[in-house]
């Protein structure tokens, strides 16, 4: 329940200015009580007058330590002017020093009774003090001096909440309303006194009156809204919600909350109607906007039309933010827009260079995609801030293997797999990487020290099994080992592509063609898009004497964008040679 305080008073009072209250200046210390009452002065007065005037100087010049002194010159020669306490009290005050201005002030208001400005000053600062019992008498008296004073009333109102006195607070309100005619603030600022008291028909029926003058009034229809969604009476809640943005469509609070309220009442089209008009509220920030995103994102496999209408219009909001390219990176990535996606991602990493989940998000669609160069590239950039996470060294170490920069890989996967704790899955893969690494430089003895080492940290790894062996292969060692890892992966993986164009490149290399020309064929039944694989079966028909065919298989093998350097030599001689891939 919201309470009802000093702000919310002075809010309505500066509304009531325009209905006629007035308030005269509080006194400012220009002459001593002598002066002011006109009496004479004698030779005796000069010393006082002297002081009391210096002290007047000082503060006008802001010397207030040096005021605070002159002023007590005064005191210790003349104890009985109420100007001199009431110019100490401003002077404590301005130096926070409460409780002097507050007993300075009250002796001022003890000489002079009749001074309401010396009650006024006195009655706000014990406010302030949070002193309320003793505020109240003050606040009563300047109420009493002027009834249709209505900042004084609304203090005094303030003080009697605070001191527990509900129904006098709400009496005192009542009395303002009296004065000034019914007002949305003050209504509802009844209707929260009356809640406080548990009187709420009471309650409702203030708000009910001020929208007998003020039917459209958003505060008072809210305050509806409120009052019955947290009694659970959602029916007239939402009714009075939707009354609610008719009449403040600038709220886009009450957008967000009737557009999610239509979510879960499956109205599709009024839910994204809602929430659009609330992505045009200046009311609703960005994170706001992200979690509806969010919200909507998680309630569906697939973003739905309307969803991405709004993401969008986030991200022509807010261009250079990196949140909104981060959620377009995530609804790309729910449609399948692998290339969007990535776009989306890299542009929130320019923007925020800091959130390593949007940065993970990137290297992995660059490597899932194959993008070798953009991760090598990426995951550079994205070290110069994470330092210590082994995975973009990992990625970065593929990343400049696939791009021929062997030694900057060896580099960065050393660095990475130094980082590892506890995990020897990555560890494993760092030490194949490596192998791979090594091997790329024909630095076959290394290569395979570091695989043999990967797989004695993971054995059961068919990834790692399947690269030794090709790599094996490709170098034309060891292949009866290279036979032995990749016969043992393709029983516990059968029928996958990469497996069997591995195993068909062993047997190839060992001269077993039509073997091998019987396992890239199956391969390329599972995966004819792959060059390798078609590259491989054109080597086999070339070794089965089936010239035209191999030249068939190789012509789309270079279609497909194989990078062995060999391959245009082979089509245009028709024959064979040893793929190059460095």
């Amino acid at each position: 329940m919201i309470k009802f305080n000093y702000i919310a008073f002075c809010l309505l009072a500066i509304i009531a200015t325009s209905c006629g209250s007035s308030k005269e200046s509080k006194p400012d210390v220009k002459t001593s009580k002598s002066s002011k009452n006109g009496e004479a002065f004698s030779t005796k007065d000069y010393p006082y007058i002297e002081a009391f005037h210096k002290a007047v100087r000082l503060k006008t010049v802001g010397d207030v330590d040096g005021a605070i002194a002159a002023f007590g010159e005064c005191l210790a020669i003349k104890q009985d002017d109420d100007a001199v306490y009431y110019a100490l009290s401003e002077l404590q005050l301005a130096k926070g020093n409460i409780v002097e201005a507050t007993s300075n002030i009250t002796k001022a208001r003890n000489l002079d009774p009749k001074n309401i400005w010396y009650t006024q000053e006195l009655a706000y600062m014990l406010y302030e003090a949070r002193d309320y019992t003793k505020a109240l008498p003050e606040f009563k008296k300047l109420v009493e001096y002027e009834g249709k004073n209505l900042q004084w009333l609304y203090g005094y109102g303030d003080c009697l909440l605070r001191a527990g006195k509900t129904q006098e607070a709400i009496n005192v309100l009542t009395k303002a309303e009296d004065i000034m005619g019914v007002n949305p603030n003050l209504s509802i600022e009844k209707y929260n006194l009356y809640m406080a008291m548990k009187k709420e028909s009471e309650a409702i029926n203030e708000i009910q009156l001020a929208r007998n003058v003020f039917p459209n009034d958003p505060q008072l229809i809210a305050t509806l809204v409120d009052h019955y969604f947290q009694k659970g009476d959602s029916e007239k809640a939402i009714g009075f919600l939707e009354e609610l943005v008719k009449n403040d469509p600038d709220n886009g609070r009450a957008h967000l909350a009737l557009g999610d309220i239509y979510r879960q009442q499956n109205k599709k089209a009024e839910s994204y109607s809602e929430f659009k008009a609330a992505f045009k509220c200046q009311d609703v920030d960005i994170d706001a906007k992200m979690k509806v995103l969010i919200l909507l994102q998680e309630a569906s496999y697939k973003p739905e039309p309307g969803a991405i209408e709004l993401m969008e219009m986030l991200v022509t909001q807010y261009p250079d933010d990196a949140k909104p390219h981060s959620i377009r990176g995530d609804y790309m990535l729910a449609l399948e827009n692998d290339q969007e996606a990535i776009l989306s991602y890299r542009r929130a990493t320019e923007l925020d260079k800091n959130q390593y989940p949007i940065w993970n998000q990137l290297l992995l669609l660059d490597y899932q995609n194959g993008n070798f160069e953009e991760l090598y590239l990426d995951s550079k950039n994205c070290l110069e801030y994470f330092t210590t996470m082994p995975t973009v060294y990992l990625l970065n170490g593929i990343g400049a293997i696939q791009t021929k920069h062997y030694d900057e890989a060896i580099s960065s996967l050393e660095t990475g797999k130094s980082l590892i704790i506890n995990d020897k899955g990555l560890e494993a893969e760092f030490y194949g990487q490596l192998g791979d690494a090594y091997f790329s430089k024909k630095n076959y003895q290394e290569g395979q020290k570091n695989f043999d080492k990967a797989l004695s940290i993971d054995p059961n790894s068919n990834l790692i099994r399947n690269n030794y062996a090709y790599k094996l292969a490709l170098a034309n060692i060891q292949l009866e080992k290279a036979y032995a890892m990749i016969q043992k992966v393709i029983e516990s993986s059968p029928g996958m592509a990469t497996y069997m164009d591995t195993k068909g490149l062993v047997l190839f290399m060992q001269k077993k063609y039509d073997e091998a020309f019987v396992m890239f064929d199956e391969a390329l039944k599972l995966n004819s898009k792959q060059p390798d694989i078609n590259e491989h079966l054109g080597d086999a028909y070339f070794k089965r004497n089936l010239i035209d065919k191999a030249l068939e298989y190789w012509n789309i093998a270079k279609e497909l964008g194989s990078e062995n350097k060999n391959l245009t030599k082979k089509i245009e001689s028709k024959n064979y040679y040893e793929p190059i891939y460095d």
